[in-house]
Formats: structure tokens, C-alpha cells, sequence
């Protein structure tokens, strides 16, 4: 089935999220509906044959919340930051009553504005900056559901008519700037929870600034400067210094250093020159002429972009356990509230007492803060892996990666480099080692397999060798290569048994012989010398796996070589009953299965065809981009930068993330558990509770942030 996401504008608190959600998968041609309170995001599995995207709009919008269509754009959109006038105007509204509390703790009444200007000012803030909130409330309502805005309208509602009726009797005991000061604060944390949601939190937003909004493009001979969305495929850029590349491309003129680390989290710029690769967003040292190859979506920066959307959009299973409690906790708190009324009128026959306790309690018990707990930190969390070059594709995987055990790494490509190296020459007597590069760059040269292509590459980096005729080049399957120079006779190359000579055991013994594949070269059955090839270790690896065996068991499991993967475990430091060789994709699917009866949580990571069965079994699977398709679709994430210490970052990510939603629920329930009491005992008046509530969601996207300044 498809998948759209929407952007949802409207919603209050998590309920809002729950009741969109509820509305949506009672819908036979919806498969599955998900909406992150967090993100303001749906992202809906529908039947297109039944229904359309137009449809589930008007479906969403009944339930009292507006809903976007995708947007056209190449990138995805960064939600617009809504209008502030409204929450300084409220707040200005209550300055008069914050100078008549000064004077009130001082044991003055003189400071507070007269009764009729109490009056005015509550029946502006009641009727006019408090609809949101009775739109809000009606919508919920009449979808048969209740969330914040019910809550704070019945509190204010009920201060604004119980005060209003005490100043027509003559009674100047009232209590509208409670009302006035709870609105106020309300407007002003769901303010600060939007402005951090889309700003601070949303690394959505950062990324879409990273393309230039004009870019020098060369038409009609001569270099123009154009908006950045009239650029097309095929079009010259130039990147001047301390610019940003504006697209995928090649460079074909220029040279410069160009810092990629928000797409791969490489932190050392990499040198660009003719022929080399830039991507969107880089920063450049220097400059450069490229021809454009992708553009907006279809860059790596784009992608990524709409990933993360995706990501953010989507819930973590933690998350339920907070819906779950959201569903109910409206309710349940307006039942908790009449019975502080009825109480507190019983016990302390005050009418105006138990009516002040029963709406702070209305006020202090909001579920935005257990709503917000887990989505603003799977927000800020996703947003630093994707810095890091680590992209998950939802927020399910992220926490599980953050649960993780035990790492399950294949070899070839993952702790090495993925393609064989000469790593040593042995040439015969009176056989130099450029006359043994020159006879066999010779044969090699005609033929694809690896080992072949790595001797050439290894040649080009030697002096200018001499080149010879070949006749009658022929492969044999398995052995190696035969051919005729001319005036010199028959040329071998292949397996040491094939040319006709053992290679001397001195020679053997040593490790990087030991552990290589062999190509040894004869001529006219007389031997020349030999190369010893070997997929050599990444550079980071070493310290990578250490990193992660402070906090993970690692193995190695492999299809190549048992010999081999014992070497390079060796040489990694992992102990050698965690290397295993020789292993073919049922095998490596049987390893992880022994892993998982033992109660461990595992990551694979791979990048081949024959990974795909294992990254699709284990708890996080993790594909190398780049890789084949099929091991990128069975991942639940994908390591832009093709090292095992991205894989470490990612992990430790993950492991603070779930670390910082835990907290969140933590704090969000306590809150709760501590609030409500005090409010029922007369402890907390409305207009501390509603202090409380916004500092309450405030605090819990603070505790997320921390998240943004990770090491």
C-alpha cells in the first residue's frame, strides 16, 4: 500500500494526536495511520484503489485539524513559525493584574486595576484570545474525545462566570486574573513548545538551509547569477570560496577542499579535483566549476532530508505506552476535578475554595508534556544521527539500536576496504621489481577480474614501464592466465601450482603472505616473482570496534576465508572464537537466530546481497550506502559513511536518545503524580498550575535539547 504524510496544523496535545489517529484507522481503506504530536506530522498506509489523498484531508479536517498535502518542492517544506502577536497581546492583557499581585504580597490591595477594569480585560482575554481554545475544545468534543483545550477552557470558564456572578451580586471577592494569567501562560508554553519544536529541535529545518539561494550558472558564454530553482540537469556551476555546492555533480575545472560533514559526518574536508564528486550543501576551500547531475530531492542532501521527514514522522513503540495513558488522561482528570470540587465543598463548606482547587486541577494536569516525552527526543536524537551520517529509517529502529547487545559485522566492505590490495612483492633472482610489474601489467591488463585490476592499479603508481605484444591471451577458469609475448615466449599468471613453482616457506610464514591471496608470474616456466593481495583494513576500523566493545559484544561473520577472518580479528584486537569464516547467508541467519535465543538485542551490519537475510532478522540492521539494493531495503538504517565507526556513533546516538525519553516519561508522570494532588489540596492556585503545565512541556523539549550537544 502507499504511504503520504501530511502536515497537521491545530493540535493542542497528545489526545489531539490520538483522536486523528483513532478517526483514521477505523477507516477500512486505511492500513495504518500514525501522528507524531512532536513532528505535527500523519503518515498514512492507504488503499489508493478506495480512497485518495484529497479524501483523507477532508477526513482529518472533520475532526476539528487542518491537514497539508505534500508540497511540489524539490525539498521537503519547513513548517512556517506561527504569528506571535497574539500570545504578547494576551500577555499584556495580564500586566495590569501582575502589578496588583506585587501589591498583594505586600498586603495591599491598591495596586489592583478597579472592578470594571478586571471586568473589560477578562471578557477580552474570554471572548476573543481564548477561541482557539473553545474551537479546540468543540472539535474535540464533538469527535467524541477530549484533550488540553477542554481542560483549560472548563477552568477558565468556570473563574470567568463564578467571578462575573460575584461582581452582579456586589461581591468583590473574584478571581479574574486567575483565569486571564492561566490563558496567558498556556498560550505562552505552547509558544515556546512550537518555537522549539520547529526551530531548535528540528534539524529538518537546518538542513533545508544548507543549498545557496542563487548560484553562478554559466549560459550564453558568460557566468549569470540565477535563483537556485531555475537550475537544470546538465547545467556549469561555479563554487567560489566559503560558498555551498548547489547540486550534485562533477568538478571539470578547479580544485578545492570541500567539508561534506553534514552528509557523512566525516569530519575532515575532502580534496576536490577533476573528474571528483561534489555533493549539495558542502562548504568549499577554494573553488570550482561542476556540472550539475541531481538537483533538489534527488540530491544526497535531499534525500536525506525527506528520510529524516519520514523518520521523525514516525513512532517509537515507547511512545504508545505515553498514547495509551494520553487516551484515557483527559477524562479521567475532569472526573478528578469534580471530585476535588465536591470534596473540598464538603470538608471546607467554601464554595469559592473547592472551586479554585477543582480548576487547578483542570489546569495542572495536561498531557502535553507526557505527549511531547518521547517524539521531541526520537526528534533530536534522529536529527544528530543524520548529522553523523547515520540515517534511521523510523524512530522503531532507533530504539532498538538503542538497546543493542551484541554487533554482528560482516567483513568485506565493512571492516575493510572491500577490494583487494598488493600488500607484498617477492621477485626471483636477478628479476627486478619493475620488469616484474611490466611482464605482468601485460597479461593483467586484459582481464577484470579483482586481483588483476589491483595489480594495475598498483603499476600506474610505479615509473613509466615498457609494454609488450601479446598473441593468444587465454584464461583458464580458476588457474589463472596464459599468453604469448612476442620474442620472449610463454607468460603464466595465476596460482603458484599453475605457473609451476612453490613460493619459498620463509616467505609463507610471514603474515601478510600467510593471510593473501597469491598471484604468482613464469616465463617460459622459469619463475619471475609473485604479489601477495589482500583486502586491507579501513583505517578506523581498530579503534571503531574497540569503541564498540566497550559497550557491545562484536563478532566477525564472514564468507570469506576462516584463515582470513582470524587475521583480520587479529589485527582489530576481537578474541578469535568471535571470528567466523566460511560462512554462507543460512549461516549467517543461524548465528544472529543463536544470538537472539540467548535474549540479546542485535545489530548487523552489511552491505551484499547475500547480508540481506541477516539485516532483515536481526533487531537493527544496518547497510552500508551504497550497497546493493536489496541489503539497503532489508535495514532498518543506512551508514552514509562506509566505516564501522559510524556504526559506533550511531549506537551511542541511540543508547542516550532511549537514555533521554526515559527520562522525559519520568518527568512528564511525576509532574503529573505530584501536580494533581497539590492542586486537589488547595497547594497550587490556577495560576501557578498554569505556570506549571507550560513549564512542564518547556522542561521535557530542554531535556530533549541536551541531546543536540552530544559528543
Amino acid at each position: 500500500m502507499p504511504q503520504i504524510q501530511f502536515q497537521i496544523k491545530g493540535m493542542t496535545c497528545q489526545a489531539c494526536a490520538n483522536r486523528i489517529e483513532k478517526v483514521l484507522n477505523k477507516k477500512d481503506f486505511v492500513q495504518a495511520a500514525s501522528v507524531n504530536f512532536a513532528s505535527e506530522t500523519a503518515q498514512i498506509h492507504f488503499d489508493d484503489t478506495q480512497t485518495s489523498p484529497e479524501q483523507l484531508i477532508q477526513i482529518i479536517e472533520k475532526t476539528g485539524f487542518q491537514a497539508a498535502l505534500p508540497t511540489s518542492s524539490t525539498l521537503p517544506e519547513n513548517p512556517t513559525p506561527q504569528s506571535t502577536w497574539r500570545v504578547w497581546a494576551l500577555l499584556a492583557l495580564t500586566a495590569p493584574f501582575m502589578l496588583g499581585m506585587v501589591g498583594m504580597l505586600f498586603g495591599s490591595h491598591a495596586l489592583m486595576p478597579p472592578l470594571w477594569v478586571q471586568i473589560v480585560l477578562a471578557t477580552v482575554a474570554q471572548t476573543y484570545f481564548a477561541l482557539p481554545f473553545y474551537r479546540g475544545a468543540w472539535a474535540s468534543l464533538r469527535a467524541g474525545a477530549a484533550n488540553m483545550d477542554v481542560l483549560v477552557t472548563l477552568g477558565t470558564s468556570a473563574i470567568f462566570v463564578y467571578s462575573l456572578a460575584m461582581s452582579a451580586n456586589g461581591v468583590h471577592h473574584v478571581y479574574f486574573e486567575a483565569g486571564v494569567m492561566v490563558l496567558a501562560f498556556v498560550s505562552l508554553g505552547k509558544h515556546w513548545e512550537a518555537k522549539t519544536k520547529r526551530g531548535s529541535l528540528n534539524a529538518l529545518g537546518a538542513l533545508l538551509q544548507l543549498t545557496p539561494k542563487e548560484v553562478l550558472v554559466y549560459k550564453n558564454e558568460n557566468w549569470q547569477t540565477v535563483p537556485l530553482n531555475q537550475i537544470q540537469k546538465g547545467d556549469v556551476l561555479r563554487g567560489v570560496h566559503g560558498t555551498r555546492v548547489a547540486a550534485d555533480g562533477e568538478v571539470i575545472a578547479g580544485e578545492a577542499w570541500a567539508d561534506e560533514s553534514h552528509l557523512t559526518g566525516e569530519s575532515q574536508p575532502v580534496h576536490k579535483t577533476i573528474g571528483n564528486k561534489v555533493l549539495a550543501g558542502s562548504v568549499l576551500s577554494g573553488s570550482v566549476d561542476y556540472r550539475a547531475e541531481s538537483l533538489g530531492a534527488d540530491t544526497l542532501l535531499g534525500d536525506m532530508a525527506a528520510a529524516l521527514a519520514q523518520a521523525q514522522g514516525s513512532k517509537a513503540p515507547m511512545a504508545r505506552l505515553a498514547d495509551k495513558v494520553a487516551a484515557v488522561f483527559v477524562p479521567v482528570v475532569v472526573v478528578v476535578a469534580l471530585l476535588a470540587f465536591v470534596f473540598n465543598f464538603i470538608v471546607l463548606g467554601d464554595f469559592q475554595a473547592a472551586l479554585m482547587r477543582g480548576v487547578a486541577v483542570l489546569v495542572v494536569a495536561c498531557p502535553c508534556a507526557l505527549g511531547l516525552a518521547t517524539p521531541a527526543a526520537m526528534m533530536a536524537g534522529m536529527g544528530v544521527a543524520v548529522q553523523r551520517g547515520v540515517w534511521f529509517k523510523d524512530a522503531a529502529a532507533l530504539e532498538s539500536a538503542g538497546a543493542v547487545q551484541a554487533v554482528v559485522l560482516d567483513k568485506t566492505g565493512t571492516l575493510t576496504q572491500g577490494k583487494p590490495e598488493v600488500v607484498g612483492i617477492w621477485c626471483a633472482e636477478n628479476i627486478s621489481e619493475k620488469q616484474l610489474f611490466e611482464l605482468t601489467v601485460a597479461v593483467e591488463r586484459h582481464s577484470a577480474h579483482p586481483l588483476a585490476q589491483a595489480i594495475v592499479q598498483a603499476a600506474s603508481k610505479t615509473e613509466e614501464m615498457l609494454d609488450f605484444e601479446l598473441e593468444n591471451v587465454n584464461t583458464v577458469a580458476g588457474e589463472g592466465m596464459v599468453a604469448q609475448i612476442k620474442s620472449q615466449g610463454e607468460i603464466r599468471i595465476g596460482t603458484p601450482e599453475f605457473c609451476g613453482f612453490r613460493l619459498p616457506e620463509t616467505l609463507l610464514s610471514q603474515n601478510h603472505w600467510a593471510n593473501s591471496s597469491i598471484v604468482a608470474v613464469s616465463l617460459n616456466h622459469q619463475t619471475l616473482g609473485a604479489f601477495a593481495l589482500a583486502d586491507t583494513l579501513k583505517n578506523d576500523s581498530c579503534a571503531a570496534v574497540q569503541k564498540l566493545r566497550q559497550h557491545h559484544e562484536v563478532y566477525i561473520v564472514s564468507g570469506d576465508h576462516a584463515a582470513t577472518v582470524h587475521h583480520i580479528a587479529q589485527q582489530i584486537g576481537l578474541p578469535e572464537h568471535n571470528a567466523h569464516g566460511n560462512c554462507q547467508p543460512r549461516q549467517k541467519v543461524e548465528f544472529i537466530q543463536k544470538l537472539k535465543q540467548k535474549n540479546q538485542t542485535i545489530a548487523m551490519v552489511g552491505d551484499g546481497i547475500n547480508d540481506a537475510p541477516a539485516l532483515a532478522l536481526a533487531d537493527v540492521g544496518f547497510a552500508v550506502r551504497g550497497s546493493t539494493d536489496i541489503a539497503e531495503h532489508s535495514a532498518n538504517a543506512v551508514l552514509v559513511r562506509p566505516s564501522v565507526a559510524a556504526l559506533a556513533d550511531g549506537l551511542h546516538i541511540a543508547r542516550q536518545t532511549v537514555g533521554v525519553m526515559k527520562q522525559n516519561l519520568f518527568f512528564a508522570l511525576i509532574y503529573n503524580v505530584l501536580g494533581i494532588p497539590l492542586a486537589a489540596m488547595g497547594y497550587l492556585t490556577p495560576v501557578l498550575a498554569g505556570a506549571m503545565m507550560a513549564l512542564s512541556s518547556v522542561s521535557v523539549l530542554g531535556n530533549a535539547l541536551r541531546l543536540k550537544r552530544m559528543k
